[in-house]
């Protein structure tokens, strides 16, 4: 655990809530849900990440955030998600703040390029935090595809 200016009674913690956590905050705050094996297989593939947990024992994940990357200059930050019930207490911004200075310490010397994917409830945070829209230079693209699993 590290030290934070968080509201009383959390913690942030570098590295990754455990799997049912995960489920859970992504499920409860609205994003997409995801099965066991893409939980376990996304949280070991990330580059870093940090969630904020409930000081009461046992600890509980209530907020979390993780960053993709190359180490060299490509960043994507996913799973930024709060459970709603630990909204609009700050805990967003701080997991958001702690990514984005993780990747200026540890990416490589030179201009690092840092993408997310933002929902609308989302996007003020972003905005406050130096993030900008990227249309129309620049314009977003998905596809989905379906795994088979190994």
């Amino acid at each position: 655990m590290i030290a934070n200016n968080l509201a009383a009674g959390y913690v942030l913690v570098e590295g990754y809530p455990s799997v049912a956590d995960y489920q859970n905050i992504r499920e409860q705050s609205g994003l997409t849900p995801r099965n066991v094996e893409q939980a376990t297989k996304s949280l070991a593939g990330s580059w870093y990440g940090v969630y904020i947990a409930e000081e009461t024992a046992p600890a509980k994940a209530v907020a979390m955030g993780r960053v993709i990357g190359d180490g060299g200059w490509y960043f994507i930050i996913a799973d930024m998600a709060t459970l709603p019930a630990h909204q609009r207490k700050g805990l967003g911004d701080a997991v958001l703040k702690k990514l984005v200075a993780e990747i200026e310490r540890r990416a490589a010397k030179g201009q690092a390029y840092v993408s997310l994917g933002a929902d609308l409830p989302g996007r003020k945070l972003y905005l406050k935090n130096g993030f900008q829209d990227a249309m129309p230079a620049t314009m977003g693209m998905q596809r989905h595809v379906q795994g088979q699993g190994q």
